[in-house]
C-alpha cells in the first residue's frame, strides 16, 4: 500500500548509498556514546524549558557533529544540544541525540536517536536508531528499512479499529484542541501513550496506526517524515499542512488521516 511521498526530499543513486551509510555510522557513533549512561548514575539537568538533559545528550550530539564536520565540512548542522552550524547549506544534518529524555532518565526503552538529511530545504533521509535494543529503522521516502528489511505500515480504514499513540495526553491541551483529540481517543480501538520516536516508529513497522504530538521542534520532526513515507504512511501537522516547517504533527497508515485530521480539527 506504499504511496508516492509527499514530503520528503530526494537523493539520487549515489547520494542514497553514501549518505545511508554515513547515517549508520552516526548513528553508531551516538549509541557508543549513549549506551554507557543508560541506567547509570547520571545528573539529570533542567533546561529553561523545564525539559530534561543529560550528558549523554549533549556528548551523543558533539560526537555526530564532530563526524559530520570532519567529513562533510559543507555540511550544515542542526542539533537540540548545539544549535545551528551553516543552516544555508545545501545539505544540513538534523539531529536529536536522545528524543525520549524522559523515559531515558527513567530507565525505560522508549527512547531514540533522530537523524536526518536535509537537502535543499527537504528532508531525504531519516533514522530511528534505539542505541540500547539496537534497532535501526531508517527511511527515504520512497522506502523504509528496519535492521536491513522493508517495512509497511499495516492497513486499517476504520478509526473503531485503530491504535492511537501519543507522548503525553494533557500537553495536546495546552497546545491544540484538546476536548477533539480527548474525544478521538474514545473512538479507537487502543490507545497508548507510548511516545516520542518510539511512537513513529511502531507506525511505521505496523505496530500502531497513528501517532502524533500537539508540539515539536525540527529536530524532533525531520527524521520522521521519510521513515513514515518511506514505510507508505502519512505525515502531516496537526492541521493536515506539510510537516517541514511545523510544529507538531500527525502520522498514519495514510488510510485513516483525512479522518484523524477531521477529527482533531472538529469546532469546540
Amino acid at each position: 500500500m506504499a504511496t508516492p511521498n509527499r514530503f520528503s526530499g530526494t537523493l539520487d543513486d549515489a547520494e542514497q548509498k553514501e549518505f545511508l551509510a554515513f547515517a549508520r555510522q552516526l548513528a553508531e557513533v551516538s549509541a557508543a556514546v549513549i549506551r554507557p549512561y543508560f541506567r547509570s548514575n547520571f545528573v539529570v539537568e533542567r533546561k529553561a524549558d523545564e525539559s530534561p538533559v543529560t550528558a549523554a545528550d549533549r556528548n551523543a550530539e558533539l560526537a555526530m557533529r564532530e563526524q559530520i564536520e570532519r567529513t562533510y565540512p559543507d555540511h550544515g548542522v542542526l542539533g537540540e544540544e548545539y544549535g545551528s552550524h551553516q543552516p544555508d547549506a545545501r545539505y544540513r544534518w538534523v539531529l536529536d541525540p536522545i528524543d525520549g529524555t524522559k523515559a531515558f532518565v527513567s530507565g525505560a526503552y522508549l527512547f531514540g536517536t533522530l537523524i536526518a538529511l536535509v537537502k535543499e530545504g527537504r528532508p531525504a533521509l531519516g533514522v530511528i536508531h534505539q542505541p540500547i535494543v539496537g534497532d535501526y529503522l531508517v527511511g527515504v521516502g520512497t522506502q523504509s528499512w528496519l535492521n536491513g528489511q522493508p517495512v509497511q505500515v499495516k492497513r486499517c480504514s476504520r478509526l473503531a479499529e485503530a491504535i492511537l499513540l501519543t507522548t503525553d495526553h494533557w500537553n495536546v491541551f495546552a497546545h491544540q484542541n484538546g476536548v477533539a483529540y480527548e474525544q478521538l481517543t474514545r473512538q479507537v480501538a487502543r490507545y497508548n501513550n507510548w511516545g516520542d520516536c518510539y511512537g513513529y516508529s511502531l507506525v511505521a513497522t505496523g505496530g500502531a496506526h497513528i501517532m502524533m504530538d500537539p508540539i515539536l521542534n525540527e529536530w524532533d520532526l525531520m527524521a520522521l517524515i521519510p521513515v513514515i513515507e518511506g514505510a507508505g504512511g502519512c505525515i502531516t501537522d496537526w492541521q493536515g499542512n506539510d510537516p517541514v516547517g511545523a510544529t507538531s504533527s500527525v502520522a498514519t497508515n495514510g488510510e485513516l488521516h483525512a479522518a484523524v485530521i477531521q477529527a482533531l480539527n472538529r469546532p469546540a
